[in-house]
């Protein structure tokens, strides 16, 4: 599908639904008059060119999004991104989780987990003829080997520049492919997070409601070379100058006011099939909300509250129970929605115009019956897949396998190695091994894995692996307490606890890891040749459908053309832009929630018990009327978050709200509850974000944390 057509789809129809969609920045030239009759004051083509303001002060933290506030490397993001080097640099003496942190000099900034990065996008470039060139006649495993030899090309080729990291995407289900530039900065230090009782007030209870009082932001600094280069960390490197940088306002918003975000949105699945959507919803959610919460639970059990077990394990509890919570929303409004039997009707729709002309007969026929049945051959043995998938969440066993199959692909050329396994992939690597030591406890590691397995040994034998089966003594007739007595042995046996051992393990060779007496080192090699199998069989699937997606989306941007719909593509964690406004809603019949919520809500809320426990200063503050520059006279008091129309998803986390004049006006954290199906349908009426407004961010800044510091280094606009 060539660009214009694309971009001649969004221009066409943008302005009948301006709310919708996760646009790439290349896209908003086209909608420049509608941009500017809702309320944008910046040059539209600003926003498209990557190198320039606004875009090149928003950033990647790979997984989550920040921005630079500041012309000495300041970035910030939300609390819960920032969550995890939070706890890397927390001890039950020192629980900076608990009681906040601030560094009042560059010395006293803390370095962030391992492996943290701040990836700034400076170039994107449309690849798709490169990466499919010549695979035309290619099918299965061969045409996804294809593809991926061509992105590893020319990810080599774009690297060659030392400091910076490439990325392929794929845009419409591999309809299009894009070469995403990112500098890659490798010191990153944590500056300034609030306390848990103010950055997560509310904790899970609140979660994806409203009305919402968190303070959910912090701050990392991006360091590089005394000559401006990524460097890994060194006290002599010196704070990163970025090329612009956002003003906060300390005027914010108001209610209707025009609102952006740009950000890294992670996934979408608004083009997948009813077949798919069936599944999801029905089957998939419920039994990862299921594991979801009993690992909680097991975590909860294992490691008392305090220790420095579930200090380790609390940034993980957080995802677990945000996702949890995620997918019973997920699973209730699919439940109200009409979305399966909307999914149907477009699909019959779309069936009935390709079926309505001959030449649309001959290219999408066979597409659509294809693509379903491939989506069934994926879902051959999902029960065991989740429960296998699920040990991703253990430490041990999957660490053992990336270990040897690391020792495996280190035999081969670099350009011929898996992905994750090649030269470039080794600092990450590395880190990941370093930063177990404060995310890994033996006990509780043991406890969900023996969880997992139970569950596996319970599927029918026909699901049953041998080689895991032999591993782990699993037979007919199952026996938990011979498991568990197991896996005990196994724990205290393995070496892989250690650090250092680990790090030794990334340099040895397979027939090493074969000699090994390593419990878990010996599992690994068990299972090499059946994990490889498995591989090579979902390739050939994968491959499939690499092949028959893209020839369905493109089914359905024709169709859409046609319709005068708008056309964007899935987040696929590349950089998009979203617009919107300041706008409450109704969840439901007889109630309006207002767009604003204030400092007396906190009052309101605090039990002094967490996760409604504020610090008393901030009470006493609150209760005094101490609210200084950021008064807002039509709210009486200090707003603390706001709702906006804005279309966004995980990923989007940290990422700056922009008015107009792109000034940062909030900090998008979360979305209402019912949005979070969002993900698969946007519904105007009820798709709210959350954003933590800069005005409640300052004033904690200066009035609670006295972060005079940095609120001097960052340009505030009043």
């Amino acid at each position: 599908m060539k660009k214009w057509l694309l971009v001649a789809a969004v221009a066409s129809s943008f302005s009948a639904t301006a709310d919708e969609g996760m646009w790439q920045p290349y896209q908003l030239p086209a909608m420049a008059d509608e941009l500017k009759a809702k309320g944008l004051e910046i040059d539209a083509k600003s926003i498209s060119k990557l190198t320039e303001f606004p875009m090149n002060a928003v950033i990647s933290l790979g997984g989550c999004t920040a921005s630079f506030v500041s012309p000495k490397g300041l970035a910030v993001t939300n609390h819960h991104c920032a969550y995890g080097s939070i706890q890397y640099n927390s001890t039950p003496e020192k629980n900076l989780l608990k009681d906040g942190f601030l560094a009042k000099s560059f010395a006293e900034e803390l370095p962030a987990t391992p492996g943290s990065r701040i990836f700034v996008t400076e170039d994107v470039t449309n690849v798709t003829d490169k990466v499919k060139q010549g695979l035309d006649k290619k099918k299965g495993q061969a045409y996804y080997q294809g593809i991926e030899a061509k992105e590893k090309e020319l990810v080599a080729q774009c690297e060659k520049e030392d400091g910076y990291r490439c990325q392929v995407y794929s845009f419409h289900g591999g309809l299009e492919y894009y070469l995403v530039k990112q500098m890659e900065i490798r010191d990153v230090r944590l500056v300034y997070n609030p306390a848990a009782s103010v950055g997560k007030y509310g904790g899970d209870i609140d979660n994806w409601m409203w009305p919402r009082h968190t303070g959910d932001f912090s701050f990392y600094r991006a360091y590089v070379s005394k000559s401006g280069k990524p460097a890994d960390y060194s006290k002599d490197n010196v704070p990163y100058e970025p090329k612009s940088f956002l003003k906060v306002s300390a005027k914010g918003v108001s209610e209707g006011d025009f609102v952006m975000v740009t950000g890294y949105p992670g996934r979408t699945n608004r083009y997948r099939t009813a077949n798919e959507v069936q599944n999801q919803f029905e089957w998939a959610y419920p039994e990862g909300k299921m594991l979801r919460e009993r690992f909680i639970e097991i975590i909860k059990e294992t490691a008392p509250e305090g220790s420095d077990e579930r200090i380790k394990y609390a940034s993980l509890i957080a995802g677990l129970a945000n996702y949890a919570k995620n997918f019973t929303s997920m699973i209730e409004f699919y439940g109200k929605s009409t979305m399966l039997d909307d999914r149907k009707a477009r699909e019959a729709e779309l069936a009935k115009w390709i079926a309505a002309d001959k030449s649309r007969t001959k290219q999408y026929g066979k597409t659509m019956s294809s693509l379903d049945k491939l989506i069934e051959q994926n879902r051959e043995n999902q029960e065991r897949d989740i429960i296998l998938g699920y040990i991703r969440y253990t430490t041990m066993v999957p660490m053992a396998r990336k270990l040897y199959r690391l020792a495996n692909e280190k035999q081969l050329d670099d350009m011929a190695r898996e992905p994750g396994y090649q030269e470039r992939d080794m600092t990450n690597f590395k880190s990941g091994l370093e930063r177990i030591d404060r995310r890994y406890a033996a006990s509780v590691d043991k406890a969900v894995l023996l969880d997992l397995l139970s569950r596996y040994a319970q599927l029918p034998q026909a699901e049953h692996i041998p080689a895991l089966d032999k591993a782990f003594g699993i037979g007919k007739n199952f026996d938990k307490a011979a498991l568990s007595k197991t896996l005990d042995k196994m724990y205290a046996k393995t070496k892989l606890a250690d650090k250092e051992t680990r790090l030794e393990w990334m340099n040895k060779s397979v027939a090493d890891f074969k000699a090994s007496n390593d419990p878990f080192i010996k599992f690994a090699v068990a299972m090499y040749e059946t994990d490889m199998a498995e591989e090579k069989k979902a390739k050939e699937l994968y491959g499939e459908l690499m092949k028959v997606r893209p020839q369905y989306m493109d089914a359905i941007i024709a169709y859409n053309r046609e319709q005068g719909k708008p056309v964007y593509a899935d987040a696929n964690s590349s950089l998009r832009v979203s617009v919107g406004h300041v706008k409450g809603y109704s969840p439901e019949d007889g109630m309006y929630a207002v767009p604003f919520t204030t400092l007396e809500g906190i009052l309101a809320k605090d039990t002094g018990v967490e996760p409604f426990d504020a610090p008393k200063k901030q009470l006493e503050l609150i209760e005094s009327k101490t609210y200084g520059d950021y008064y807002v006279k039509s709210l009486n008091s200090v707003p603390v978050n706001f709702l906006s129309t804005l279309d966004t998803t995980g990923g989007n986390s940290g990422s700056p709200t922009l008015n107009g004049r792109a000034e940062l006006v909030g900090l998008l954290f979360d979305g209402v509850y019912e949005s979070i199906i969002g993900d698969w349908a946007y519904d105007d009426k009820t798709n709210r974000s959350i954003q933590i407004d800069s005005r409640y961010m300052l004033w904690v800044m200066k009035y609670l944390d006295n972060a005079d510091n940095l609120l001097n280094e960052m340009e505030i606009v009043h």
